[in-house]
């Protein structure tokens, strides 16, 4: 039997994970580096044609100051970059509309004693549901009361491909009688051809809409649109509801655009100081859910704007949509002489910019 004997060889220190300490031949001490030399090629193990080894600790670049911190470096050359805030750039039409889909539509009874019909839309520019809000039961989506293939009457019921109203034991999604449950009728609308019906395009507001904010009118044109939509007089109408946040920008932008304003710019500025553009909404989807609407045609529409740039976009690149008068949308305030309405410095600065720079028309 052979017995092998493994003789083990310790080192002087244990293996260590790379980055504790980076592995270099040591310098003979027979070698001397005269006059402690930096100069790298003045040492016989010189490792001049090699880099360093990565340094995994620390990054390999220098952290910007924290703000308001007083930690010393060397800031480099500011670079100036111009921003015209004198104007506005315009802007951007779209040259083909997007397709557009009504895939929900539902009664809504609201405070004012007032009906109207949500219709949610899908489209293919992008993938937030935008909506319309319809005032008249006449007024249809084409696309909304397609047959679907294999859908039954209650699937149609349900997605609102219905005529008249709904009530409980109801079997068909065509119309029943002109009366809903216990004699009460429809809503009526004036459904003359020779008036246009009336259309408010509008951008969603979180802060004028829902956080009662001061700084815009944009809550109270939405209010002035369904007060006058749901007249008996009326010829009922649409509220297309674009979901374009802050002219475009979005909620987060909007609010450092707010805080710019509160350091001296106007609306205009801020958002060019952000480096987005003063407006930067599109109404391509706008014109595409005005068409599946069936507002298209020689009957056109009233809309309602203060924003004469509005009217083109909305028409569409071949004029789709025909806007026969633009309705002006008078701050409640001034209406009222500030009895009523939003009245704050904060209005005035930013209906100021709108129409000294955007070219709104408030009359």
């Amino acid at each position: 039997m052979t017995t092998t004997t493994t003789t083990t060889t310790f080192r002087a220190m244990p293996d260590l994970p790379s980055h504790i300490s980076p592995v270099y031949t040591p310098t003979p001490l027979s070698s001397r580096i005269p006059e402690y030399s930096l100069d790298p090629s003045s040492s016989p193990h010189s490792r001049a044609g090699s880099p360093p080894p990565p340094n995994l600790i620390s990054p390999a670049f220098t952290p910007p100051l924290t703000p308001e911190s007083h930690t010393p470096a060397v800031d480099p050359e500011p670079v100036p970059v111009p921003v015209n805030v004198s104007a506005p750039r315009p802007q951007k039409l779209l040259q083909k509309l997007p397709e557009v889909e009504c895939i929900v539509r539902a009664r809504i009874p609201t405070v004012t004693g007032a009906e109207m019909f949500l219709h949610v839309y899908q489209n293919s520019a992008d993938n937030k549901e935008h909506l319309a809000i319809v005032f008249g039961s006449h007024i249809r989506s084409k696309s909304m009361f397609a047959v679907k293939p294999g859908e039954t009457e209650r699937d149609r019921m349900t997605r609102g491909a219905y005529e008249g109203r709904l009530h409980p034991g109801r079997v068909t999604s065509r119309a029943e009688s002109t009366s809903g449950p216990g004699g009460v009728s429809e809503p009526f609308h004036d459904t003359r051809e020779d008036v246009p019906p009336l259309v408010r395009i509008h951008s969603e507001c979180y802060t004028g809409e829902t956080a009662w904010s001061a700084r815009c009118d944009c809550g109270e044109q939405l209010d002035e649109a369904a007060r006058l939509m749901s007249l008996p007089s009326s010829t009922g109408g649409v509220i297309v509801y674009l979901r374009q946040e802050g002219r475009g920008i979005g909620l987060g932008e909007k609010l450092k655009a707010y805080n710019l304003q509160d350091l001296g710019s106007d609306t205009v500025e801020a958002n060019l100081l952000l480096r987005h553009p003063a407006d930067a909404r599109s109404y391509g989807l706008a014109t595409a859910m005005l068409l599946d609407l069936d507002f298209g045609g020689d009957r056109g529409i009233r809309l309602l704007t203060n924003n004469p740039d509005k009217v083109r976009a909305v028409e569409g690149p071949h004029q789709e949509i025909v806007v026969k008068q633009r309705v002006p949308m008078v701050p409640l305030a001034w209406k009222t002489g500030g009895k009523k309405g939003i009245n704050s410095e904060e209005i005035e600065g930013y209906l100021k910019a709108k129409i000294g720079k955007m070219g709104h028309m408030i009359e």
